[in-house]
Order: C-alpha cells, then sequence, then structure tokens
C-alpha cells in the first residue's frame, strides 16, 4: 500500500491506469524492438490465459470481469499493431529482424518467407474470426439479451413468492435479486462489447493495407530500393505482424463465443480480474503452450521459455495456496467414542415430526422422486401462507415400532394423529358425490383427514374410480393433507421466539419507528410472542402485522397486563375479526345472551387462577347444545353466525364453543364494528334449562327481543 496525496492507495488498484497509460505510451513513443518482442509474447500469453479462464468457469458468472477483459486486450493488440507499425516502416528496409525476433519468427517459419503465401493466410484467418465466430457471438449476445430482459419481470416475481412464502430468507432474496439484475445488465453490455473483436478484425486489415502501401512507396522511394526488395522486406514484415496480432484475436473471438455474460462484482475491477485469474487451472495450459511455442527452433527461446517457466510457477504456487486453504477448512476426523452419547443421538430438535412405517419409507425415497418430501413443503408453504410467519422446518423419519404401514404425526413430541397407508394403492374417497350401486371394489376404510368412507384401489382402476365420482388421491397426497389439517388447527404451537424474531425484523426493514414502540420495551420477545399466540389461538393470523402492531402500540400506552391487551387488540381489530365471515355491508347474522343469564355467567364463579368466569357444565351442554342446533337448522349453506356477548364472558363462551360449536364465532359487544349491520337471529337462555343455584330467567320468551337489545348495550 502506498499513499497518493495523502491517502492510503492499494497498489493493486493502480495496475489498470498504470497499464492504460502504458498502452498509449506504446502507441505514440517508439520502442525497441526487444520490447516490441515481449509484448507481442505477453499478448499471446493474455490471450490464452482469457480463453482458458472463460473454458475453466463453471458457469457464465465466474468470469464477469470478462467484457472490461475484452476492452483491455482489444487495446493492447491495438497499441502493439500501432508500435510495431513504426519499427516496421522507420526500420523495415534493414531486414527482416528489424522488427524483431517475434515479428521475423511468424514471417519466416508460418509462412516460409513467401510474403504472398502469408497474404492468404491472413485472409483466411481473418474470414475466420471476423464472419464465423465474431458474428456468431454477436448474434448470441444479442438473443440471449432480449430474452434476458424478457424474462426479467418473471424471475423477481419467482423470488417474491419464495420469499413471501418463507423458502428464503431476506438477505438470500436481495443477492438473486443482485444476481438476476446484474446478469440482465451483462446481456446488454456483452451485445456492445462483441464489436470490439469485429473492429478489431477489420483495424488490423486495415493497418495491413497500411504497411503495405507505406512500406512501398517508403522503400523505393526513400530508400531507393526496388519494388521487388522493398516487397519482399516490408510485405513480409506487415504480413509476420499481421498474423502475430491476428492469433491473439482469434483466440480472444473463441473466448467471447464461450463467454456471454457481464455481471457487476463488489470488488473493484482490478481486484475482481485479479481474483478470477488465481485459479491454478487457468495457468497451468499458459506453460504448456508458452513452452510448446518456445521449443519450436525457429521461435526466440530466451522470451518464450522463460515465460512459460512464469507460468509454471504461477501454477504450481496457486495450487499449494488452493490445497493449504482446502486442509484448513477440512474438520478433523476423530475416531468415535463408543461409550459417547450425542444430544443429537437422544433429542429431536424439530417441532413437527412425521413418523413412517418401513413400510412407508419409498415415499421419501429420492430414487422415486421422494413425493412426500415435496406435499409436505407445499403444506408448509400454504401454512405458512396462512398463519403469516415462517412455519419451522418438518422432520421425516422412520419409526420400527410402528406398523409397516402407518404414520404418526408429532407436534413437540405429542402424537396428533395417524393411520394406515398403502403406498402403493390409490385412495378413492366418496365425498358425496358417488353415484348409487356404483361396482368400484377395493379395500373399505376412511379418509384419515374427514373421515369420508373410501376405498383402497389399484393405480389402474383410478379412472374407473373417478367415473363413480370418487375423489382420489395417492398415499403422500392423503398424508400431507391429514397434516395440514392436524397443524391448521394448533397455529399458537408452532409460534415461537425464533419465528416472532423474524416477522419482526421483516416489518423492522419498512416500519422500524413502529417496532421501537413495542419490542423491546416495553414488551419482551417473550411477551411479545405469548400475545401473538394468544392472538393465533383466537383465529387472528398475522399475515397483515402493520395493523396488529399498530394497534399494539396503542394498547400497551394502557396496560401491559397479558389478558388485559388481548382484549383491547380484538377490540381493534374487530373489523377485521368479522370481516373473515361477513362483509362490511352485509346483514352479520349474530345471536345473543338472555340478560339475566349473561348477568348470572358473568357474576357466578370465577376461576381463581386466571379470573375468567366458569360456566356450570349443565349451563354450558345447555348453551352449546342450543347453538349446535340452530346452526344445524340454518344449514351449511347459510352465513356463519356470530355470538355477541359482554367482554367479561367472551373467553369462557369461546372456549366453551370451540369444542361444542366451533362454526359459531364469539365476540364481545366492544369487536363489534359500530356500522357492521346485524340481524338478531335468537336468543339463548329462554328456553335453555337453568341449573339450580343461578337466578332463573323471568318472561324470557316474551320478551326476546328486549333481552336482545339489552344484552347487546351491556
Amino acid at each position: 500500500m502506498i499513499r497518493l496525496l495523502g491517502r492510503p492507495v492499494q497498489i493493486g488498484a493502480l495496475a489498470l491506469p498504470v497499464g492504460i497509460l502504458g498502452l498509449i505510451v506504446l502507441m505514440i513513443v517508439p520502442v525497441p524492438a526487444v520490447i516490441l518482442d515481449i509484448s507481442f509474447v505477453l499478448n499471446i500469453a493474455l490471450s490464452v490465459a482469457i480463453l482458458m479462464a472463460a473454458m475453466n468457469a463453471a458457469k457464465p458468472l465466474d468470469f464477469s470481469s470478462f467484457p472490461s477483459v475484452l476492452l483491455f486486450a482489444t487495446l493492447l493488440r491495438l497499441a502493439l499493431n500501432v508500435a510495431s507499425t513504426h519499427v516496421v516502416l522507420v526500420h523495415g528496409h534493414e531486414g527482416e529482424s528489424a522488427a524483431g525476433q517475434v515479428i521475423e519468427a511468424f514471417g519466416a517459419f508460418l509462412i516460409g518467407g513467401n510474403f504472398a503465401v502469408g497474404l492468404f493466410v491472413f485472409m483466411i484467418l481473418m474470414i475466420i474470426n471476423l464472419v464465423v465466430v465474431t458474428k456468431g457471438a454477436g448474434r448470441v449476445s444479442e438473443v440471449s439479451a432480449r430474452f434476458t430482459l424478457d424474462a426479467l419481470p418473471g424471475k423477481q416475481m419467482a423470488i417474491d413468492a419464495d420469499l413471501a412464502a418463507g423458502l428464503v430468507t431476506a438477505e438470500e432474496a436481495k443477492a438473486r435479486r443482485r444476481e438476476v439484475s446484474t446478469e440482465a445488465d451483462f446481456y446488454g453490455s456483452m451485445d456492445g462489447a462483441s464489436k470490439f473483436v469485429k473492429g478489431d478484425a477489420v483495424a488490423a486489415l486495415l493497418i495491413l493495407a497500411v504497411n503495405i502501401l507505406a512500406g512501398f512507396c517508403l522503400g523505393m522511394l526513400s530508400h531507393g530500393l526496388s519494388a521487388g526488395e522493398a516487397a519482399q522486406r516490408y510485405v513480409t514484415l506487415a504480413v509476420g505482424d499481421a498474423l502475430v496480432a491476428q492469433v491473439p484475436a482469434l483466440l480472444l473471438s473463441i473466448a467471447a463465443a464461450v463467454i456471454v455474460t457481464r455481471v457487476a462484482d463488489s470488488r473493484d475491477l482490478a481486484g475482481q480480474i485479479g481474483g478470477q485469474f488465481s485459479g491454478p487451472a487457468t495457468w497451468l495450459p499458459v506453460g504448456i503452450i508458452l513452452g510448446a511455442i518456445g521449443l519450436i527452433p525457429a521461435m526466440p527461446q530466451t522470451i518464450f521459455l522463460p515465460a512459460a517457466g512464469l507460468a509454471f510457477w504461477l501454477w504450481h504456487g496457486l495450487r499449494q495456496r488452493e490445497a493449504r486453504a482446502v486442509r484448513a477448512t477440512e474438520p478433523v476426523a476423530t475416531p468415535p467414542d463408543p461409550s459417547r452419547i450425542a444430544l443429537e443421538d437422544v433429542s429431536d430438535h424439530t417441532l413437527v415430526t412425521i413418523e413412517l412405517g418401513y413400510g412407508l419409507v419409498q415415499l421419501v425415497d429420492d430414487k422415486r422422486g421422494a413425493p412426500l418430501v415435496a406435499r409436505i413443503t407445499g403444506v408448509r408453504k400454504q401454512l405458512s401462507q396462512g398463519f403469516g410467519f415462517v412455519v419451522p422446518q418438518f422432520r421425516v423419519r422412520d419409526a420400527l415400532e410402528l406398523a409397516p404401514n402407518d404414520y404418526r404425526i408429532l407436534l413437540g413430541g405429542v402424537p396428533l394423529g395417524g393411520a394406515a397407508m398403502r403406498a402403493d394403492r390409490i385412495l378413492a374417497i366418496d365425498a358425496g358425490d358417488v353415484r348409487d350401486g356404483h361396482a368400484l371394489k377395493g379395500e373399505e376404510t376412511r379418509d384419515p383427514s374427514f373421515a369420508c368412507p373410501a376405498l383402497w384401489i389399484e393405480p389402474t382402476q383410478r379412472d374407473h374410480a373417478v367415473a363413480e365420482g370418487f375423489l382420489t388421491v395417492d398415499a403422500s397426497t392423503v398424508i400431507a393433507t391429514h397434516l395440514n389439517q392436524l397443524l391448521a388447527q394448533a397455529p399458537q404451537h408452532l409460534l415461537g421466539p425464533d419465528e416472532v424474531r423474524a416477522l419482526i425484523d421483516g416489518v423492522k426493514e419498512h416500519s422500524s419507528g413502529l417496532i421501537e414502540t413495542v419490542t423491546p420495551q416495553p414488551l419482551s420477545l417473550a411477551a411479545l410472542t405469548r400475545l401473538f399466540r394468544a392472538l393465533l389461538e383466537d383465529g387472528i393470523a398475522l399475515s397483515h402485522p402493520l395493523p396488529i402492531l399498530a394497534s399494539l402500540s396503542q394498547a400497551v400506552q394502557i396496560t401491559l397486563e397479558h389478558d388485559r391487551l388481548v382484549e383491547l387488540l380484538r377490540a381493534d381489530l374487530g373489523a377485521l375479526i368479522v370481516g373473515r365471515i361477513c362483509a362490511p355491508a352485509d346483514r352479520l347474522p349474530v345471536l345473543t345472551l338472555d340478560a339475566q343469564l349473561e348477568a348470572a355467567i358473568v357474576q357466578g364463579l370465577v376461576d381463581p387462577a386466571t379470573g375468567q368466569p366458569v360456566i356450570e357444565p349443565d349451563l354450558a351442554r345447555g348453551i352449546g347444545e342450543r347453538i349446535a342446533d340452530i346452526i344445524t337448522a340454518r344449514g351449511g349453506s347459510a352465513a356463519p353466525i356470530a355470538l355477541i356477548v359482554q367482554p367479561r364472558a367472551r373467553r369462557a363462551l369461546a372456549a366453551l364453543l370451540k369444542l361444542r360449536a366451533p362454526a359459531c364465532l364469539v365476540l364481545s359487544i366492544a369487536e363489534l364494528p359500530p356500522s357492521q349491520p346485524i340481524e338478531v337471529i335468537a336468543v339463548i337462555g329462554g328456553d335453555a334449562p337453568v341449573p339450580p343455584g343461578l337466578p332463573a330467567p323471568s318472561d324470557i320468551s316474551s320478551q326476546a327481543n328486549t333481552s336482545s337489545q339489552e344484552s347487546l348495550a351491556a
């Protein structure tokens, strides 16, 4: 590192500016023939290295600096053309060795000293380079740019969908967006970069013509040479010079056809190019090719062989450095201790586990496509979208204690459900549309998810089953559907501090001020997790966290008590809760409790642990049966109903109806939006038995409408 104008500057960062300045000097200032020879050899070595780097790249992004390298290599070759033209025209009358040993060797060895043969060879190379390789590479770049830009919106949408589903993290999504964007940038620039090679080929043709014409004129007019002598000296040197420049140009054209990418990088260009040329596989072919050229008798061994040795030295040093890096990252293998028991051997760190009997292991076999793994991934994505947080990963393992065709789903080690499967058969489910008197035969069973009658049939009977009205699914779909049904009923058990932290971090990127009003003060991560779990248990998803957190930021200004916070949040999110079952403009069918019955519940027994009302068992059974009968009488196509109660009685009645009438939504009067129109369809309590010990309601039947209004106004 050096200091420039008082600032520290990396030496590598000055390499490119110094190199470009050297190219300008090479074009303007006359250079000795030996410097020209060294430059020609370096140009050939650079072209071979670029070609090897392009061919060794596992993917186009591995050589992202190619267009810039192509530009600098083209400038180097043009600078050498200008410098060699100066030497040829000034010293060409002195003989074929006046322009350096490399040009002389190419003129003598490749064309045998016959300038006519050299002209034809040069024209053939020009046709190969200009018409075949360069034109093809340019066309590939143009088409690739068009297709890449057309596909860019779809790729961005796919990344957004994966991020929303929790399949990638925010950092991974950013990296993928950056990669897609920079890839599109390259294909646009590569279309123009391919013109470098085409322009270089045209320039070489013009420079050859200038050298030949100017050589004739200078040889005959300035140095008194005859036409034959001028042609022999100047044309031979001009053709040798053109061939020396055309060979690297052809190599670069091939490299341009191989690499069709240009992406951005976090490093500067010098560091980017240096890092991508540090692979040992790049320099071994360079050393071999330079050594082979140096062994040709007509070639200057004093230049080619040292250059080949330098390439071999670079290859050897880089290979040793790579080997040291691999050894440093390899874990030290230690012999297993049979007396040691690891925590992983006795503990399951996943929350949801699917255990399979050995007869169902084929459902997760990679050789058979692992259909169950794909289904489970889809279930996890669907649950994450519904709950509003990324559901933890599931684990699938075999269980020898299970029957061969049985499976079991566990949540935190507690079995949630299971059933027997037939991995090689299809389950035909009677969902109510099966034709009477059907002729389908199979092993009778029941669908584990919905307890519908079903048959296990052979795969060849699938079309027959569909024709009879059955719903046909394979074994992996049955397990995935059962898993989805069981976990959808318990979202609060899937939410932990890690999931809440990820949710908060996602919101913080756009609404950091809102997060600061909630956590870590006044609510800790544990308190926030408990609060979110309570909301999920009440059926409030976290898919839209902003309104929930906004309500929470207001509620924490009033109280920090957990139950009180839940009630405040529910009251503030009443429109969201009601909106799940009824549109804002529609009339919401509601049930109410008789005023005296509701007062008896609120003022009756209280659980000393929670402070919530306790409903006497006979009364609870009567209320549950009455509401269940009303729902049944309305039919399955009727709109969902809600029970409106006092805030203090909501939690007790919600717990009661969750078991007896889960289709009924329990709301407190504070949670009902003021603008929501309602329709009272029944008053619970007038015809319900009242247990001994509680005040009996008087004239409930005759005062149903009055009691309804009193309950709503309470």
